[in-house]
């Protein structure tokens, strides 16, 4: 199936049964999969809103009734999302936002790309929030991460961000599909707008006029991501056991780190790979506990260097951060990649 199909199918067995979007490449086919999909459903709501900030208002007005409820943008659609956003994450709303990369800034292009990293990690928009934000390398994590999505976003009441680019949406792989969710059996949410019970008792208003209020909402918010951070870091390992060098990289980066780590290993280079799969919370214990026996990581992304930061904040003093990528749309080849590794166990005479 193809990458934003994918997507599209593990919501809806996942229980997604409201989608709002407007139309941007290279993420239409999700969109058009998912009027499709939900065309012959009795009990599911599609619309192609009238603009982005349209779409992101109608799935926090869908998400206070109940319901799984999602959107889907690139890149520049997403900025236009981000006050939406904000206002979930404020009232506790869940939602699965997906966000399939293009270059950028600004319009930028359609070519797949990594440049919206801070924005995705560092909440996006007003206000000091956060958001879980999942990172799949893979036709099949795509279908396994967007059911996470879903049941993230119930546990823990905020928006979840899938973060995948133009090439992990538009490419085709064998895939196995999870079992459908009946949304009927779902847990309840005692906090809905449903007409019951008083609509003081449940309010989910983002406008806290008082200071003293809105900052016990804050620490409240605040005490919840701290909870988030020790229980929901994912990480996978590669090649890890002897190495000398660990390649950092997620989603399709990580693809594509994959395949110059076995290069580099067939050059008798001990090289592994470290693959973040949660980019909020990143896995920052685990790559530190890494560096007993690495000292050198060499982060590579499709952009100028974003997740650097958070490797360097991870790993401190204890390794020497490297990077490689390219911005813009330009796909890497594990070639190109690989050269960069030999280079460093040349130069720091690594072994």
């Amino acid at each position: 199936m193809r990458g934003s199909h994918v997507v599209a199918e593990a919501a809806v067995r996942a229980g997604c049964r409201f989608y709002a979007g407007y139309p941007i490449t290279p993420q239409n086919e999700l969109t058009e999969y998912m009027a499709t999909r939900f065309s012959k459903l009795e009990d599911a709501a599609f619309i192609q809103a009238e603009s982005e900030l349209a779409a992101i208002n109608m799935v926090m007005g869908a998400s206070m009734t109940g319901i799984r409820a999602m959107t889907s943008s690139s890149s520049p659609g997403i900025s236009l999302k981000q006050e939406g956003i904000s206002y979930m994450a404020g009232m506790e709303l869940p939602a699965v936002v997906v966000n399939m990369m293009r270059g950028g800034p600004g319009l930028g292009n359609i070519a797949p790309s990594q440049q919206d990293y801070f924005q995705a990690t560092r909440g996006g928009g007003h206000g000091g929030y956060r958001t879980i934000v999942l990172a799949p390398s893979s036709g099949q994590e795509l279908a396994v991460l967007t059911m996470k999505a879903f049941d993230l976003a119930d546990v823990y009441r905020m928006p979840v961000i899938l973060l995948g680019d133009g090439l992990m949406g538009q490419m085709m792989e064998p895939v196995t599909l999870p079992e459908p969710v009946d949304p009927a059996i779902l847990p309840k949410k005692d906090w809905v707008l449903d007409g019951a019970g008083g609509r003081e008792s449940r309010r989910v208003i983002s406008l806290l006029l008082d200071p003293l209020k809105l900052e016990q909402h804050n620490w409240k918010l605040a005490r919840k991501y701290e909870a988030i951070c020790k229980s929901e870091p994912r990480y996978e390992t590669y090649l890890l056991n002897d190495a000398a060098l660990a390649v950092v990289a997620f989603g399709t980066a990580a693809r594509i780190a994959k395949g110059a780590v076995n290069r580099v290993r067939k050059a008798g280079l001990k090289v592994g790979l470290f693959r973040p799969i949660t980019l909020w919370p990143f896995p920052a214990k685990d790559l530190k506990g890494l560096t007993r026996t690495v000292k050198h990581i060499l982060v590579f992304e499709m952009n100028c260097g974003q997740m650097v930061e958070d490797v360097k904040l991870s790993v401190g003093e204890q390794a020497t951060v490297h990077f490689y990528g390219r911005p813009a749309g330009i796909i890497p080849t594990p070639h190109e990649l690989a050269d960069a590794a030999k280079k460093l166990f040349y130069k720091y005479k690594l072994d």
